[in-house]
């Protein structure tokens, strides 16, 4: 039993964003253990799906395609991947760690006499799995013991979607045995967030302010410099427990999982439970008065002074470059 194969999750045809980020860990995996990795999608009518998989650095793109699986059932899925997962017989199996993993992946697992290390925020060498505690506050380690592929779900934001490599790769149509009968639930409405709530993991750009605001009256001097970066505005924790933005603002282990461009904190200290939403940001700059923050740690730029200052000079500056 040897290499790694990513399950990725799409829904009508389109991929859930999280998809790549799994295929990414997958890649990374398997490169770190000196095996192949492969990728697999299932549903129906998923051939344009696969043809882009094929575009990618894989060993094989397996299409687990059926009548039954055209929509999401935890039975249908359980019973097509079992059936792949004894074919392809992989070490590992990478899935995104999405509602619909929520939902089917540990059963899988248990078919196979395993556990499913869910919500992974790092791959060690080992591989040992990184997975965060009491809202992010400890670090647990865990590593397979038993025998029998290695079921894990990766968190969004831990890697990123466009450092996928590409390549090519050969498709391989894959028949599973599904009956009617088997498929016990009926599929109903998917889960859906409040209509109301603000998606940051798809802004490009985020401006996140955190209590070095001071109160909420000067959050405005934020949102002028969001505006003017065509930025999504978000928050840390106490400032949506204050009331003063809405929850549906909040980064961070009980709020947004983000990786956009750009990301810049103003204001934030950088708690642990902050930074496990924003540390998959391409670019991180903070701004902060203390120079001891924590959030400095992981910016790649850092400005120590008083926001108050600088936040309103920095939007009279982008606004100037715009003309």
């Amino acid at each position: 039993m040897s290499g790694v194969l990513v399950v990725l999750e799409q829904r009508a045809g389109q991929w859930n964003r999280m998809s790549f980020e799994a295929l990414t860990a997958g890649q990374q995996l398997a490169a770190a253990l000196g095996v192949e990795c492969s990728a697999a999608v299932v549903g129906e009518g998923i051939a344009a799906l696969t043809a882009e998989l094929a575009g990618k650095k894989l060993a094989k793109v397996y299409g687990v395609e059926h009548a039954l699986l055209q929509e999401y059932t935890a039975d249908g899925y359980v019973l097509a991947l079992e059936q792949l997962v004894k074919q392809v017989a992989p070490g590992y199996v990478v899935f995104p760690h999405t509602y619909q993993v929520r939902d089917f992946a540990p059963a899988l697992a248990t078919r196979f006499g395993q556990v499913l290390i869910s919500d992974v925020i790092a791959v060690q060498a080992g591989p040992v799995f990184v997975r965060q505690l009491l809202q992010g506050k400890l670090n647990a380690d865990y590593r397979q013991m038993g025998a029998g592929p290695c079921f894990v779900s990766i968190q969004a934001g831990t890697f990123r979607a466009d450092t996928v490599e590409a390549g090519t790769a050969a498709v391989e149509a894959v028949a599973v045995q599904l009956e009617p009968g088997q498929i016990r639930a009926k599929a109903g409405e998917r889960f859906r967030e409040s209509a109301q709530t603000v998606d940051l993991s798809a802004a490009p750009v985020i401006v996140s302010v955190g209590r070095g605001i001071g109160e909420q009256d000067n959050i405005g001097i934020v949102q002028e410099l969001a505006d003017a970066l065509g930025a999504e505005l978000a928050a840390s924790r106490p400032i949506c427990d204050n009331g003063w933005l809405p929850m549906e603002r909040q980064v961070g282990s009980s709020g947004q999982t983000v990786s956009p461009k750009l990301y810049l904190a103003v204001g934030i200290s950088g708690a642990i439970q902050h930074l496990v939403g924003m540390k998959g940001s391409k670019s991180i700059i903070a701004i902060n008065k203390d120079e001891n923050a924590p959030i400095f740690e992981v910016a790649d730029y850092g400005v120590v002074g008083d926001l108050f200052e600088i936040v309103p000079a920095l939007t009279k500056a982008v606004l100037a470059a715009k003309g």
